[in-house]
């Protein structure tokens, strides 16, 4: 099979969603590596993900200067990975990474100084083996240090050929429409917004998503599964082994209250009735909103990730489930 014939069937097997006003389009699902990528887990593993990811036309792969653990880790592994298997098709890839969270020890790596910003891309650059970034984002807002000195590190990112498109993470609506006039007085592409959005947390739903539309702004959500809150792992309470459990988890086990479990239960009826697994719906409910350009997802396992990829068999919903969805969720 030659590669031409290789990638065709590659990207039969995803659909994409144009981002925003921008020339790129985006896979409806993309891979994040916040968690599974770092030194303590198992390399082959993480291998394994982004091959199945890409044979399945995942394109987009979303990294963080502090993803790992330890921080850089995640980067450093993704650098060996791609060195090996993804170089020859680096131009049939979105690379993506962030700063905007604490990286280094002192004043200068944290928020979002100019400093901060461009050393921190520096170093994951070097991590990766990269020449470019296809997107780098500020990953946090930094009340402190002024929009249009964060901003112009952006700009200052993108001439200097170290990234050919922008973006932000968790800004407010607000704040977004200050950072897109900005960047747009400045003529620096500001592909996307990253926000946390799911079921449970919808908090874009008031303003973000309007702005984004109205700015021509792209966006892609992650935590989409409330940090496996919307899956079938919490049906009957806490198992030992989640993550909810775990001590140091980001998913405190005080979120995991009745009221949350006879949502979730009722939920995984709707989804059943669908022939879908709840966290199936959850990512499919996200996307029957067009302004969601993709939805990152996470998986530990290449069976994981595959679900979540047949998502793509099943997006569309009937006003009967969506009234079921938000009567379960208002209650």
């Amino acid at each position: 099979m030659n590669q031409y014939k290789a990638a065709e069937d590659r990207y039969e097997k995803m659909q994409y969603r144009r981002c925003g006003k921008s020339g790129i389009k985006l896979p409806l699902l993309s891979l994040g590596l916040w968690h599974n990528f770092g030194d303590k887990d198992n390399f082959q593993n993480s291998r394994k993900l982004l091959r199945t990811g890409f044979d399945n036309g995942i394109t987009h792969f979303d990294l963080a200067n502090n993803y790992g653990p330890p921080y850089g880790s995640a980067e450093k592994n993704f650098g060996k990975i791609f060195a090996e298997d993804f170089k020859q098709y680096r131009d049939e890839l979105i690379i993506s990474t962030k700063a905007g969270w604490d990286m280094w020890p002192g004043p200068y790596g944290d928020f979002g100084s100019r400093k901060y910003l461009i050393a921190s891309l520096d170093q994951s650059l070097q991590r990766m083996g990269l020449d470019y970034v296809d997107i780098f984002y500020h990953h946090r807002p930094d009340p402190d240090t002024p929009l249009e000195e964060t901003m112009g590190a952006l700009d200052q990112i993108v001439r200097q050929g170290k990234a050919l498109y922008v973006g932000i993470s968790q800004y407010s609506a607000k704040d977004t429409a200050r950072a897109s006039k900005i960047l747009k007085d400045q003529g620096t592409p500001f592909l996307i917004h990253q926000p946390r959005y799911n079921m449970m947390d919808r908090w874009v739903e008031d303003g973000l998503l309007n702005t984004l539309q109205r700015e021509g702004i792209g966006s892609i959500v992650f935590s989409p599964l409330e940090q496996g809150i919307l899956t079938n792992k919490y049906l009957n309470g806490i198992p030992k082994d989640s993550r909810a459990a775990t001590q140091g988890s980001y998913l405190d086990e005080s979120h995991i209250t009745p009221e949350i479990i006879d949502k979730v239960q009722k939920l995984n009826e709707v989804a059943q009735a669908r022939k879908q697994t709840l966290a199936q719906m959850a990512v499919a409910w996200l996307l029957k909103d067009k302004r969601v350009t993709s939805v990152l997802v996470g998986a530990s396992k290449v069976e994981q990730l595959q679900e979540n990829i047949n998502t793509l068999e099943n997006l569309e919903f009937n006003k009967n489930e969506l009234d079921e969805i938000e009567k379960i969720l208002q209650n």
